[in-house]
């Protein structure tokens, strides 16, 4: 990591986790900024973080309503949120409140700092817009609607195009079932269609559409396209 250090606010109410997070960040050349409640992290945003880790599981305000919160300061923060493994609807409600990402507890540092810098890409890339995406062989030129995998181009439906266009503004990001038919059709659709599409654009995209290498699920959430090289 070259250039000032990125700063990271790390949210989370246990000592241990948040010795973890500082030494394994700090290992990598980030600059941690800790907060043990709701009420000092939201005191630590003048201090302008990077990124935000948050733990859902506060002793003071309720992770999502302090999520909503930083939402209102700030709407392009990367946040990645520590759930518990059990706590799907937590998750769900997270993703849907503006979360970029979640790691489940207990978690491993190397997974940890994967998810940060998908998040960090994943802003870039809406910062920057770039025209054309690229994942592995994977090609999707936004402007003239072109998709290629390697050097073959991959003939898609409106819908099929709509929806991988979704995934690929989204790139790195896991998006809710309620997100996607939101953005696809309407959330009263039902989630069939949308599960019909994926299966669909993944038989055109995927080498092997059983083990997809680029649109991948998140069990009982949503799915996420693997983020840009």
């Amino acid at each position: 990591m070259t250039g000032a250090p990125i700063k990271v606010l790390a949210i989370d109410d246990e000592p241990p986790i948040r010795k973890l997070l500082r030494l394994g960040l700090t290992a990598q050349g980030y600059e941690i900024l800790e907060a043990p409640s709701g009420k000092v992290a939201l005191e630590k945003l003048a201090e302008d973080p990077a990124l935000i880790i948050l733990d859902l599981g506060l002793p003071d305000i309720d992770g999502h309503e302090l999520l909503r919160a930083i939402r209102a300061r700030n709407e392009s923060i990367p946040i990645v949120v520590l759930s518990s493994r059990d706590d799907e609807a937590g998750k769900v409600k997270a993703l849907d409140l503006g979360a970029d990402d979640y790691v489940t507890k207990p978690f491993g540092m190397d997974e940890l700092l994967a998810r940060l810098r998908a998040a960090l890409r994943h802003q870039l890339q809406v910062q920057g817009e770039r025209p054309v995406f690229r994942s592995g062989d994977l090609s999707v030129d936004l402007v003239r609607r072109i998709v290629k995998l390697g050097e073959r181009e991959i003939k898609l439906s409106p819908k099929e195009y709509d929806l991988l266009r979704v995934l690929v503004q989204h790139a790195g990001k896991v998006l809710t079932h309620r997100f996607l038919l939101k953005e696809l059709w309407d959330e009263l659709t039902d989630a069939q269609y949308l599960r019909v599409y994926v299966r669909q654009l993944r038989q055109k995209i995927e080498t092997d559409p059983e083990r997809p290498q680029f649109v991948l699920t998140e069990t009982g959430i949503g799915y996420r396209l693997r983020a840009p090289d």
